[in-house]
């Protein structure tokens, strides 16, 4: 689940800020992850601490513990990655015109619909 710029861990713990629909803690985020993988508290504390350092999460005291939030959407990152995808690909139409070529169909009409409402 490599995504560009976190660590397997970092996007293992990222998607599930995404998925949550409030704030979550080290400790939600940690019963989440282990039931799946055996994982220790301090390593998600650990990891959560590098991803708010790297201004991917945000945080507030919220007694004893911080509340973290994700700063940008899942969506508003990957817009962002597919930004600097073409600002540092070379040839903008080539970058364009491969990234269209691995469309499927339906992303494809789902890019033409987003053309259409950009330019209203």
């Amino acid at each position: 689940m490599e995504h560009r710029g976190f660590g397997d861990l970092e996007a293992v713990v990222m998607e599930h800020v995404w998925d949550h629909a409030g704030p979550v803690t080290v400790r939600d985020v940690f019963d989440e992850l282990s039931r799946r993988r055996q994982i220790a508290y301090t390593t998600v504390m650990s990891t959560m601490d590098n991803l708010y350092r790297k201004r991917w999460l945000t945080r507030e005291r919220s007694g004893k513990a911080y509340v973290y939030r994700p700063p940008m959407g899942r969506e508003e990152r990957s817009a962002r990655l597919m930004k600097a995808a073409f600002d540092s690909g070379g040839n903008t139409s080539a970058v364009l015109s491969f990234f269209v070529d691995q469309m499927s169909e339906e992303q494809s009409a789902q890019l033409r619909a987003a053309l259409r409402k950009g330019r209203q």
